[in-house]
């Protein structure tokens, strides 16, 4: 599939920076594309670990592992957060683990699978990091059964 992100023109390992200095084309090319972060999330009331459903927003497009409105997302999700160099330090802990931004966050490098790094913006779902054709609309599935459609993470070995 062609990659939706513009990843040319991108200075040379641009990741290696603090991401508050990255330009909004770097910024918008670390996302990796695998879709994770648009799956609706349980966390445990008592520990606070963040668990991963297959339930997913109802803008998300099972088959590309996109936003289908990305542009405008805001007015129909109104709760869907908007990552930023400002926003991650809060948001980074429900963050999906092979994330690109939580990783850089953490101090740990981009997932070997990670478009930047193999020039391929499949190479999520070829490396099984994405649940490209794994999903279920959040539409069809009540918020009291997520809990049957976990999921565990890392997927693709990061």
């Amino acid at each position: 599939m062609a990659d939706p992100i513009d990843r040319s023109g991108l200075r040379p390992a641009f990741w290696t920076r603090p991401l508050g200095d990255l330009s909004t084309p770097e910024w918008e090319a670390l996302c990796d594309g695998c879709g994770k972060c648009c799956l609706n999330k349980l966390e445990d009331d008592e520990t606070g670990e963040v668990i991963l459903t297959r339930v997913a927003c109802r803008l998300f497009d099972d088959s590309t592992c996109r936003c289908s409105n990305y542009e405008s997302r805001l007015s129909h999700v109104p709760e869907c957060v908007v990552l930023t160099p400002e926003s991650l330090p809060a948001a980074a802990y429900f963050m999906p683990e092979t994330c690109a931004y939580r990783r850089l966050h953490e101090g740990r490098s981009l997932p070997h699978w990670h478009p930047l790094l193999t020039g391929d913006p499949d190479s999520p779902h070829k490396a099984g990091a994405s649940l490209m054709d794994e999903t279920v609309s959040e539409t069809l599935i009540h918020e009291d059964d997520w809990e049957n459609f976990l999921v565990e993470e890392p997927l693709g070995n990061a």
